[in-house]
């Protein structure tokens, strides 16, 4: 098979949904017992039987996480450059119908969130725009992305699904990781929040990764949004599969896992399903037992309570201190937001909470002179 939307066809989700909700106590214990999880093992763990072994689930991620990633965690923060958008998606703040101000930084803008963010300490940084091919396109990262480069070691970048060729150009500009997400793997539901724009073609998006594969990118970032599909564990299972299927496929790039829920923005879309804070400790514990050597992610999406008690289990990257909207570090306006981050924590005291708790910050793990 070519990409993975090609094996995507050969999944059906309602056997899928009926098999999480058919594993049984056995299957749980047969796959915590095992030493390399099959996906069926996986399914197991993510299955609402599995949530009943939460403990060992997670005494088994911390080990992993300690055994291959030590105690140190690595620090990035978003900078939104644009909130431009050329699509209409029902769960965004930045989709085009939502009556809210429009804003590109140029170049001194830019300038200006890239000293304030280095005064915070940051070193690794994550681009994110809305989707908008001609003010928001190649053009646009041809010019801003060499002067970003040159204050931070790591960029990566969440925008726009890209042609193979593109993604080859970004990384010779100095990009290592790009993170796209799926939001839901269920195509009649991709199709019923995806209204206008080229957002709409769900398998120009689901073969995405496959072209950062074969451009080279370093780092590959995948997720669903959990809580838009009526069946969250099955979209996350999609996720595992999506994983290993281009691991075995595209193995000399790294890959991170994100767990996004649905958070409150413009337009005010409530979940089709609802995950708790304990299925999703459950949910970041199964990926970590699946894939050990994978960089698992966690964003200010969720609240400071959370993120101090999940972190230390099995998570090894996390943002802090972010703004979701275009100049937020230098000069925040929070009428353009994305969405509204849970943990408003300043960076420092993200900091402090991963020190209480015997976990090493990060700030940079990379420098440019040992090759790309």
């Amino acid at each position: 098979m070519d990409t993975f939307s090609d094996y995507w066809q050969q999944l059906d989700w309602d056997d899928i949904t009926l098999k999480l909700n058919s594993k049984t106590n056995t299957d749980v214990e047969d796959a915590l017992n095992r030493h390399i999880l099959t996906l069926d093992d996986f399914m197991a763990l993510i299955s609402p039987m599995g949530r009943h072994y939460l403990e060992p689930m997670a005494q088994r991620a911390q080990q992993l996480t300690r055994q291959r990633f030590g105690n140190v965690v690595g620090l990035y923060v978003p900078l939104y450059l644009s909130n431009l958008c050329a699509n209409d998606c029902t769960y965004c703040g930045f989709s085009m119908s939502n009556a809210i101000k429009r804003k590109t930084l140029n170049e001194s803008e830019i300038i200006a969130e890239c000293n304030s963010i280095r005064q915070l300490g940051f070193d690794s940084l994550l681009l994110v725009t809305g989707e908008h091919q001609r003010k928001v396109g190649m053009d646009y990262f041809r010019q801003h992305i060499p002067i970003i480069r040159e204050n931070f070691s790591s960029l990566m970048m969440e925008v726009q699904p890209l042609a193979t060729q593109e993604y080859a150009e970004l990384k010779a500009l100095g990009i290592d990781g790009v993170m796209v997400y799926q939001e839901t793997y269920h195509e009649p539901t991709y199709q019923l929040h995806h209204l206008k724009g080229k957002k709409q073609d769900f398998h120009w998006r689901l073969q995405t990764p496959d072209r950062l594969g074969q451009a080279g990118i370093d780092k590959i970032g995948l997720g669903a949004l959990i809580g838009l599909s009526s069946q969250w564990r099955s979209d996350c299972y999609m996720v595992a599969e999506h994983l290993l299927f281009l691991q075995k496929r595209y193995w000399k790039s790294r890959y991170s896992i994100s767990f996004p829920r649905l958070r409150p923005c413009a337009g005010g879309l409530s979940p089709a399903s609802i995950m708790s804070e304990a299925e999703l400790v459950q949910l970041i514990c199964a990926f970590r037992i699946l894939a050990p050597d994978v960089e698992l992610s966690l964003s200010t999406r969720e609240s400071p309570y959370f993120r101090d008690n999940t972190v230390p289990l099995a998570i090894n990257n996390i943002s802090a201190g972010s703004k979701t909207q275009p100049g937020g570090y230098s000069d925040s306006h929070e009428e353009l937001e994305q969405f509204s981050p849970n943990d408003n924590r300043h960076v420092n005291d993200v900091i402090n909470a991963l020190k209480e708790r015997g976990l090493q910050p990060v700030w940079k793990d990379w420098d440019n002179y040992l090759g790309r």
